[in-house]
């Protein structure tokens, strides 16, 4: 909630809508109803999204389901060694940022970093920036914009699928063929006006 203050330069823009929401003892550092709140903010012309989690561990990454780029920050001297950096953020990572890059160490961290991601299946940016110095912001948003055009968006189908049979069973008290259920929503969930629970309403 704290963050409303320090970015109160955005808070009262018109063109900005910020909206703080506790994880309510959920754990993957999402709110249980954050589908169904990104669903009602897709359906305005937004030019992009950003949902901030309160901090993963290694089985709470429920985020890289939801968004079509995850991006990781760090910081130098975050606590975790490199080298025992949680599995899980290394697998859902699009892009890593390191931020605070004007304190020590920042060049040794990232440099090991690139060592660990060396093999990895997947293109990953590394993106330095310095927030408070407002140092490295249009390369993260160039990194960004240029992830979202090549993103498959499978993710984002499982956990959209993951929710609308949540819904199913919950309101129609039913089972459903899963497989239809999945076949329609990848059919359908890219489109401009897809909404889950009009989705939902067809089972």
């Amino acid at each position: 909630l704290g963050d409303r203050v320090r970015m109160r330069q955005w808070y009262n823009h018109p063109d900005v809508f910020i909206r703080s929401l506790s994880t309510r003892g959920t754990l993957g550092g999402l709110n249980s109803g954050i589908v169904e709140i990104t669903d009602i903010i897709i359906t305005f012309p937004c030019d992009h999204i950003i949902i901030e989690t309160v901090g993963v561990g290694q089985s709470e990454i429920e985020i890289a389901g939801l968004a079509d780029t995850t991006v990781v920050v760090q910081i130098p001297e975050g606590g975790d060694d490199i080298q025992t950096m949680k599995a899980g953020l290394m697998e859902i990572a699009d892009i890593f940022v390191v931020n605070k890059c004007d304190r020590p160490g920042a060049d040794l961290f990232i440099k090991n970093l690139h060592l660990m991601l060396q093999g990895d299946h997947k293109s990953v940016s590394i993106i330095k920036t310095t927030a408070s110095l407002k140092q490295g912001i249009t390369e993260l948003a160039a990194a960004i914009a240029s992830h979202e055009k090549k993103s498959g968006l499978n993710d984002s189908v499982q956990t959209l699928m993951k929710r609308a049979m949540q819904l199913i069973l919950k309101n129609k008290m039913k089972q459903v063929d899963q497989a239809a259920v999945q076949a329609l929503l990848q059919k359908h969930y890219q489109e401009e006006k897809f909404n889950l629970y009009q989705f939902i309403s067809a089972f």
